[in-house]
């Protein structure tokens, strides 16, 4: 007996076949058998220039970031170190002094 892959958009382990795709009955979301194989795979996350990050690695803001919820910013050249990637929209996961934790964009940092 082989394990359905839970749903992407909703979380529902009660997928099932049909066809060539799988259907969720919670959320009705369809998505090809294919996908589901390829999200198995490590996801590569890269920096402005093109460069591969990695957790641990250390990168510099490119553009002035406004913190949500607080009037501070994050100023251009600021360096974070010791990064974690995450999946989601921000994929990195950081600390940054004098603001504290949050999560950035790969696309507004560089590696250093």
């Amino acid at each position: 007996m082989s394990t359905m892959p839970q749903c992407p958009k909703c979380g529902s382990a009660f997928t099932y076949e049909d066809g060539s795709m799988y259907v969720c009955p919670e959320c009705a979301h369809e998505w090809p058998k294919e996908a589901a194989e390829t999200a198995n795979e490590q996801r590569v996350v890269r920096d402005v220039h093109g460069n591969v990050l990695q957790d641990g690695d250390s990168v510099t803001v490119i553009k002035d970031l406004k913190v949500k919820g607080s009037s501070s910013v994050v100023k251009v050249g600021t360096k974070v170190k010791n990064i974690r990637l995450v999946d989601g929209d921000h994929d990195i996961d950081c600390k940054i002094d004098g603001i504290g934790a949050m999560q950035l964009k790969s696309e507004f940092v560089k590696k250093a």
